[in-house]
């Protein structure tokens, strides 16, 4: 029936950071309204284009994409929640079917684990995780090799072209970004003993994870006092992303290698595919345009932290 999008950055320092009381208040205040605009919308569906960081897809097999169409719960890392979502088999089923069709390999999960990259918006938008039907789709952003951002686009196109012929109301969520490069591990640079967690991290311990989340607070801290030796934000490459997004035509991404992404946005901004993806859902349901448009680089999140609403016009 219909298509709408909200993008939004997430950040595991939500809650967990201390910007200025005016930041967090700019911050609220844009959260509420992507709130306005679902409540207006009224959505029956709720599609997550999402990330991971090695919490619940691992090198031991690492998809280019996957879709949820069986049980899918939170890890329930930086105090998310690990309720079980409520999927509606039938849409997740039948859009892996039409995304395959398309030719895009995307592949599915009977059981699906997924981390704050999906988490976090659905509690910050809805409040929890089972306030609304929902679809999740992992899109790997962090994981070398990655796909090339034209088959980004692909999947996105395909999986809004059969939303569209839903008789239904669904709502895209593009989850991340944008610029930033927090110390996510890296198969490359990690050292022989640090590898296998990145093979299968499955159900650490409660101290490795709260040893893990330390390292990222206090990270983040470093960041935000001008300590760290991490990659800074670039507001600049955040703008002109977004300039795209609102322009309607997304092709101009296609020329952007993996290395390109990460030497001007950050080891982590390749998250901007769950923006691509949503947004490229969209625009397979025709022309769209942008309702709200929100952007902060903000240092004690290390994120350029984007907030935005598009509907089909």
């Amino acid at each position: 029936m219909s298509l709408a999008v909200t993008a939004l950055s997430h950040s595991p320092l939500l809650g967990f950071a201390d910007p200025s009381p005016e930041l967090a208040a700019d911050l609220e205040k844009e959260f509420d309204v992507a709130r306005a605009f679902i409540r207006d919308y009224d959505p029956e569906v709720v599609v997550i284009f999402g990330p991971d960081h090695y919490n619940g897809f691992f090198y031991d097999l690492m998809p280019a994409y996957a879709i949820g169409t069986g049980t899918v719960r939170g890890v329930g890392d930086y105090n998310t929640s690990t309720k079980p979502f409520t999927v509606p088999t039938d849409i997740a089923e039948g859009c892996a079917k039409a995304v395959l069709a398309a030719g895009v390999d995307i592949a599915v999960s009977k059981r699906m684990s997924v981390d704050h990259g999906i988490v976090q918006p659905l509690q910050v938008l809805f409040g929890d995780v089972d306030a609304l039907p929902v679809v999740p789709v992992f899109v790997n952003s962090v994981a070398q090799p990655l796909a090339p951002l034209s088959r980004v686009r692909a999947l996105g196109a395909a999986a809004g072209k059969y939303l569209a012929s839903l008789d239904r109301r669904v709502l895209l969520v593009g989850s991340g970004g944008l610029s930033h490069d927090p110390p996510v591990p890296s198969w490359d640079t990690a050292a022989p003993g640090a590898r296998e967690p990145l093979i299968n991290g499955r159900n650490p311990t409660p101290e490795y994870r709260a040893a893990r989340q330390q390292r990222v607070i206090d990270g983040a801290k470093a960041f935000a006092a001008g300590t760290a030796t991490i990659r800074d934000l670039n507001p600049e490459w955040d703008t002109a992303f977004l300039d795209i997004l609102e322009s309607g035509d997304l092709s101009p991404v296609d020329s952007w290698s993996t290395e390109d992404v990460i030497a001007d946005g950050g080891g982590s901004a390749h998250e901007v595919r769950t923006w691509i993806a949503a947004y490229s859902a969209l625009a397979a349901a025709g022309p769209y345009e942008i309702r709200s448009r929100f952007y902060r680089p903000i240092r004690d999140l290390i994120a350029g932290f984007a907030v935005t609403t598009a509907v089909t016009a």
